[in-house]
């Protein structure tokens, strides 16, 4: 049975998820008046209000709101309040966002609908890490003045990203090492071919590579261990906030630091569109099929 999907604001990503689930399903879309057309099956509207009948399922941002009042929308010349949106969906309808808020979920879930986070999913979070991973590695090429190619690189933490990016930089042949607390973790990383510390002690070698990419959402890199870095080194901070580099002393201590954000809807906006769509897709069928 086809469904009626509202999407209300996001980034790049979003106006590609709108033309993904077009293919088979009607598709509303609000907050995007700033950016390039979406195909001609999404029905663009100027506001919430303005759309003919209520959707099955809403669909908003990642992150779903900046202020906890409002919709992030970067392509809208208009605000458009979470309030307004509760109006807009079936009582029993479906609400998906990123990160979402406390307070926002609490506010649907008041009118009666289920509230699914689809950043919290196994899928999700592991394909946003190619597209981070490949982003990263974008970067390092763009800054660097050398080839990656032997270069000696240092990823702290053994995460989803972190595998992927040992995956990805095994194509350069680079000499990595990976800094991680748990011991499965470090035997994992000598299984990948690459060489293992503990991150307790990463003092004495930090001097010795040429690109280190922290995944940590912790402050791993302090000033002391910045003193430490080569002023060469580049450093490419892909954790989420608070980050894991003391940012204001790398940049007193001439550290070159590169804190990526959202890299996924930056380098690959119509790839992780297609991700959130086929998470999305994929929470659907299961509930279509535990009703069953």
């Amino acid at each position: 049975m086809n469904k009626t999907f509202l999407i209300a604001g996001g980034d790049l990503r979003f106006a590609a998820l709108a033309d993904v689930l077009s293919e088979h399903d009607r598709v509303y879309a609000v907050g995007f008046d700033r950016t390039a057309a979406m195909s001609d099956k999404v029905r663009t509207v100027d506001s919430a209000h303005s759309i003919p009948e209520r959707a099955d399922c809403l669909i908003l941002p990642l992150p779903v709101s900046a202020d906890g009042v409002t919709v992030s929308a970067p392509f809208s010349g208009k605000s458009i309040s979470l309030e307004s949106l509760t109006h807009t969906i079936k009582e029993n309808g479906i609400v998906f966002g990123g990160m979402i808020s406390p307070e926002a979920e609490d506010l649907f879930k008041q009118k009666g609908m289920t509230v699914v986070d689809y950043s919290k999913r196994e899928e999700f979070a592991v394909l946003n890490a190619v597209a981070t991973a490949e982003g990263a590695v974008q970067v390092a090429m763009e800054e660097l003045a050398t080839t990656l190619s032997g270069r000696k690189i240092l990823i702290l933490g053994a995460g989803r990203i972190a595998k992927v990016l040992i995956d990805v930089l095994s194509g350069f042949h680079t000499k990595t090492t990976v800094a991680a607390r748990k011991c499965s973790d470090l035997a994992w990383a000598r299984v990948y071919g690459c060489e293992a510390v503990h991150i307790g002690k990463i003092d004495d070698v930090l001097d010795s590579f040429d690109v280190i990419f922290n995944t940590v959402p912790a402050v791993v890199l302090d000033e002391s261990r910045l003193k430490k870095i080569s002023k060469s080194c580049l450093v490419i901070d892909l954790a989420s906030k608070p980050g894991g580099v003391d940012f204001d002393t790398a940049g007193m201590l001439g550290v070159r630091t590169i804190w990526l954000l959202s890299l996924p809807g930056k380098v690959a906006p119509v790839t992780s569109g297609e991700v959130i769509a086929g998470t999305i897709r994929n929470i659907l069928s299961e509930r279509s099929e535990a009703v069953v």
